[in-house]
């Protein structure tokens, strides 16, 4: 029996680990990374190179298949209380992540920027991307005449 619950705790383990580096990430393609490319491309069809969206589909596809079959390996072949381990530590990550979600969060802003800030045609406007520095960013989309507030989110206050 003690074995049984260390296996069913270090599973629990491995299902968080699982949401954490895989499952969050395909979780941030879609609440952050589509909403905030769809309103770079709203604010300008030349501000963001249509390899943005290619690139964005190629991640979903991978960790989607990543995650699925880590997923289908525990539930094929583990015994019962096992992967419900696995889903329920699973579980708990997208609990505790819950209150992350979205691009209106500034941590999130800035992955974006730092994972798309190579898809942006302008120099000033990448460089200022990749430093994460939102006056220069704000000032080099008023020179290229297109509204800042399109494309940087007002920010939920952090607690």
């Amino acid at each position: 029996m003690e074995k049984q619950i260390m296996w069913a705790a270090l599973i629990f383990l491995g299902g968080w680990l699982w949401f954490y580096f895989m499952l969050r990430q395909l979780i941030f393609n879609f609440t952050s990374a589509i909403p905030l490319l769809n309103r770079y491309r709203k604010a300008s069809k030349e501000l963001i190179s249509v390899n943005a969206g290619r690139f964005l589909v190629i991640s979903i596809v991978v960790w989607t298949v990543i995650c699925g079959a880590i997923a289908y390996v525990v539930v094929r072949f583990a015994s019962t209380y096992l992967w419900a381990s696995f889903l329920g530590g699973g579980l708990l990550g997208v609990l505790l992540t819950i209150p992350h979600l979205g691009p209106y969060v500034k941590a999130n802003y800035k992955d974006f920027c730092m994972s798309y800030y190579r898809f942006v045609p302008d120099d000033e406007l990448r460089t200022a991307m990749y430093d994460f520095k939102l006056g220069q960013m704000k000032v080099r989309l008023d020179a290229m005449g297109i509204d800042k507030s399109i494309v940087i989110p007002e920010f939920k206050k952090e607690k």
